[in-house]
């Protein structure tokens, strides 16, 4: 039995696994002629403490890093033929708005996301964006990992 997706929720951050995970969402969504939704949040939650100091200007800048990096992505997917591409940022926890609210608003039945970037003693006390969805999410979910990581 073959599965075909009709919505694939892609999620970046700017990272080297983010982008592996984007181009395999490419090619999953161009196969299923399915619609790529990418998705970044702005995670304020690390920088909550500096945020005070720098009076709201960590949000502004992580808010216009992030408007960039989306409209970049979403020209490389029309780019690469994806025949409908849709973008969504919001400001909050990844871990819980990209396998819930965003999966569900968008319809997603595929989630494409790039292995963790974090290692040791960060994922012990923070935990992986990946890891949490793969443990939420409502449907199906790929993490893509880089080429480093499968050697």
């Amino acid at each position: 039995m073959t599965t075909k997706y009709e919505n694939i929720l892609i999620a970046v951050d700017g990272s080297e696994e983010a982008k592996k995970g984007f181009e395999k969402a490419i090619d999953i969504a161009k196969r299923n002629e399915a619609a790529l939704h990418i998705v970044h949040i702005v995670d304020n939650g690390y920088f909550a403490s500096v945020e005070a100091l720098a009076h709201a200007s960590i949000p502004d800048y992580n808010e216009q890093q992030g408007k960039k990096l989306l409209a970049e992505y979403e020209q490389a997917a029309k780019e690469a033929g994806a025949l409908s591409v849709h973008t969504v940022m919001e400001t909050g926890s990844p871990k819980s708005l990209i396998p819930n609210r965003i999966a569900n608003q968008v319809q997603a039945d595929l989630i494409v996301c790039g292995a963790t970037g974090i290692h040791g003693m960060e994922r012990l006390f923070l935990g992986s964006v990946s890891e949490h969805i793969t443990r939420t999410a409502k449907c199906d979910v790929l993490i893509v990992r880089n080429n480093e990581e499968n050697k």
